[in-house]
């Protein structure tokens, strides 16, 4: 039996790989986060205390670690910037410096933020980061640390990620069910992805020897407001949506116009294809639906 030791464990991905695993008679997980509030299956870890950081994991003694923790609020890391750095890139090189101590497989979950958004085609794994938020390059900071310090580690950079808890899909049912008249940008393109189907793509490589750097987003691409669009079309809703640029929504973080990612590594070295986004989409609605959240 495997031991898989995931920080993070109540986030989105966190959420979606715990489904995912806990039934399956080949592992066994150790689950750590942040907050754990009363689940009493999740143990409170800190991932900027160096000490406990490596303590915690040198006494499980893992064979997997999956770092899905991150100070992902963007517009906050322009002014938490200390905090930011120190959750985005000295706490990812604290789980590496733990994991390759202990030969332990490492997964690392990155962001399209680390790339500019000035490109026209989709970004590959060989296309130069050069990002333009506090957010993206203290994410960037922690890819730089996890490769150093340990070269076995895989990274997946993702975008646009929803799943259990707060996020785009359900801000947007929640404002149509308010009546709400809704204004969307629709000149930022990425492709949304569903932290069950990057679940699914971390599951398949931890039975392979990856490393190194991964794209995994959802085949396809779209603009906010055409996300928003589809939600509304797969759900029956029909609110008032305005299309807007981003010069109309000043933001404290700046975005990239563009960051759609190719995941040229997952189909040439495995012929792994994740889903396309409509498709994703519908999978998660549907998936709602059955537990009755909307």
């Amino acid at each position: 039996m495997k031991r898989v030791f995931i920080t993070g464990a109540l986030g989105q991905l966190g959420r979606a790989l715990t489904e995912l695993l806990k039934n399956r008679q080949e592992y066994m997980l150790y689950l750590t986060d942040s907050y754990p509030e009363a689940d009493h299956m999740v143990k409170m870890l800190d991932i900027t205390d160096e000490a406990l950081v490596k303590s915690e994991i040198a006494a499980i003694y893992p064979d997997i670690i999956i770092n899905c923790a991150a100070m992902t609020a963007v517009d906050l890391c322009e002014t938490e910037k200390e905090m930011a750095y120190n959750i985005n890139a000295l706490g990812p090189k604290y789980i590496a410096e733990a994991a390759h101590k202990l030969g332990a497989k490492l997964f690392h979950i990155s962001t399209d933020y680390v790339y500019d958004g000035q490109a026209v085609t989709p970004y590959t794994e060989e296309s130069k980061p050069n990002p333009i938020s506090v957010y993206g390059s203290t994410k960037l900071a922690g890819d730089n640390y996890v490769m150093n310090c340990c070269p076995n580690a895989t990274i997946l950079h993702t975008s646009g990620l929803y799943g259990a808890g707060k996020n785009f899909v359900n801000t947007m049912l929640k404002l149509a069910d308010e009546g709400k008249r809704i204004r969307v940008v629709a000149d930022q393109i990425t492709t949304p992805t569903s932290a069950l189907e990057l679940a699914r793509v971390i599951i398949f490589l931890m039975e392979t020897d990856s490393c190194g750097k991964y794209h995994a987003s959802c085949e396809g691409s779209t603009g906010w407001y055409g996300f928003a669009c589809k939600i509304f079309e797969l759900t029956g809703r029909k609110p008032i949506i305005d299309a807007i640029s981003t010069s109309e929504y000043p933001t404290p973080a700046k975005r990239p116009l563009y960051s759609v990612l190719d995941n040229k590594k997952l189909r040439a070295l495995h012929g792994y294809y994740m889903k396309e986004w409509e498709e994703a989409l519908k999978e998660y609605l549907e998936r709602k639906v059955i537990n009755h959240e909307i």
